[in-house]
């Protein structure tokens, strides 16, 4: 009997304590609706059953006396402690101990410990709860470990554009000093520093124009202008461009178009003229001053529009592969120096190929050139 109490002790303070936990959880389930259904018929038929009983105890005295009644109530009445005590075991392991259970979890991710699993085995209504609960959790877990790769990649861009900065307006300082003071500063000299500063002027404009833009495009907040575009035409025209401007830098750039037949693209003119520039710019950056080749290739490869980026430079270590299209990477800083280079250009290429549901793939081998592949699928 002391077993009894305490369970149900403990079934009401259970039900004190989840009370605002369950509150607005609602029962699609059709056995629970049964369930309430039943319970308004035995609370209406109580009152018959218990006439019911006492006609029968009536019929039990006349036939066998008192004494046989005695025992028959006694046997009832420990058949029925033994049947609630067998009850409540029952409803402790499929009900109490699952809420004890969960009430704990709540605790532990109110605490902040998203580390937390409820064990449940029942498959009942708190079984679908406690599931429930740990999908929660799970979700809880993954945002906490996006938030903490978005606070590191913070941290790493506050410092690097810390970094990049810092150079090149110490180097303007200098030079504008130099230049304030005078002291027999030869007009030649002066014109040298003016230049200087005119170059760290422009790599400065240049990484906030790239940070703003891979900014947006990690926030993907950039608006892109998508338009069905012929391939063919576009990519022809886009050379025609790029071919004006390598002969300017004594580079030649050879393009070959090996589609039979027009294709339409969805894509944004800009932004694709954008990408395929920073890769070509890349090359002229790392490429050698005399002699530099590049060669474009239109293709087709299954249901995507390929473009294929090939140049003669010096070519990539095949360690610093996996990391060149990380922003502010650069395969080698004394190279790019005195280039005005941002270690972005190929992170904003990535960004804006894939935004248009299309890959960027690279190759190269130190001393062999570089080889870029970018896949744009076929619009429809």
């Amino acid at each position: 009997m002391h077993y009894f109490i305490e369970l149900k002790r403990r079934h009401k303070r259970h039900q004190e304590e989840f009370g605002h936990f369950f509150e607005g959880i609602e029962c699609h389930h059709s056995y629970h609706r049964e369930f309430h259904r039943m319970h308004k018929s035995v609370k209406y038929f109580r009152p018959f059953a218990l006439l019911f009983n006492l006609l029968i105890l009536f019929l039990l005295f006349q036939l066998v006396g008192l004494k046989t009644i005695v025992v028959l109530i006694a046997i009832l009445i420990i058949a029925k402690e033994i049947i609630q005590v067998l009850f409540f075991l029952r409803l402790e392991k499929r009900i109490f101990k699952p809420i004890e259970e969960l009430r704990n979890g709540v605790e532990e991710i109110a605490k902040g410990n998203y580390e937390v699993k409820v064990e449940c085995s029942v498959s009942n209504e708190i079984g679908l709860l406690v599931y429930s609960f740990n999908e929660m959790a799970q979700k809880l877990r993954e945002g906490e470990k996006i938030k903490a790769e978005y606070e590191e990649n913070r941290k790493s861009l506050i410092a690097s554009i810390s970094h990049d900065l810092k150079t090149p307006i110490t180097s303007i300082q200098g030079y504008i000093e130099a230049i304030l003071e005078g002291n027999g500063l030869l007009t030649e000299n002066k014109d040298k520093y003016l230049q200087i500063i005119h170059h760290n002027i422009v790599y400065v404009n240049k990484l906030i124009d790239d940070l703003f833009l891979f900014t947006k495009l990690d926030m993907q907040k950039l608006n892109f202008q998508f338009e069905t575009v012929l391939i063919k035409a576009y990519m022809s025209d886009l050379m025609e461009e790029f071919k004006f401007e390598l002969e300017e830098r004594q580079s030649e750039l050879i393009y070959t178009d090996d589609l039979e037949q027009d294709f339409t693209v969805c894509m944004d003119r800009k932004r694709i003229q954008q990408a395929v520039r920073n890769i070509i710019g890349n090359a002229l950056k790392y490429g050698p001053e005399e002699g530099l080749v590049i060669k474009v290739e239109l293709l087709k490869h299954g249901d995507f529009a390929c473009i294929d980026i090939n140049d003669n430079g010096p070519g990539i270590p095949e360690d610093k592969l996996p990391y060149i299209f990380n922003r502010f990477y650069r395969v080698d800083n004394e190279r790019t120096k005195d280039l005005v280079s941002t270690g972005l250009g190929l992170a904003i290429a990535r960004e804006l190929v894939e935004a248009h549901g299309g890959s960027i793939a690279v190759s190269s081998a130190e001393g062999s050139g570089t080889r870029f592949i970018i896949t744009l699928p076929f619009a429809g």
